[in-house]
């Protein structure tokens, strides 16, 4: 078994976002994604058919649902059902923002 290390690797070039998966299995995903101050299109709406359970390890962000928003910081952690609507409005310029992704089945 080989150990690794979610802060390390980050790559230089941060100009788009990054999505790498840790784990993939039948009934769940994890994966490690890299923002520095990209959001969504403004008619890109995520509306997944696995729930996310998704902490934000470093960084800021805001998460725009159809009715509210809610503002992430180092530590805070959402759990999205499936086929919620959802999009990033926001994430840092200023600093690297590292979230932890865990898509699951009901």
């Amino acid at each position: 078994m080989k150990t690794s290390n979610i802060f390390q690797n980050i790559p230089k070039d941060l100009s788009s976002e990054v999505f790498e998966d840790i784990i993939t299995a039948k009934n769940i995903r994890i994966e490690r994604i890299i923002s520095m101050g990209q959001s969504s299109p403004k008619e890109g709406w995520y509306n997944q058919e696995e729930s996310e359970w998704v902490i934000l390890l470093e960084g800021g962000a805001v998460l725009e649902f159809e009715t509210h928003q809610v503002h992430l910081q180092k530590g805070d952690y959402i759990n999205i059902p499936a086929h919620t609507k959802h999009r990033v409005k926001w994430t840092d310029p200023q600093q690297t923002t590292i979230w932890l992704a865990i898509f699951y089945k009901n």
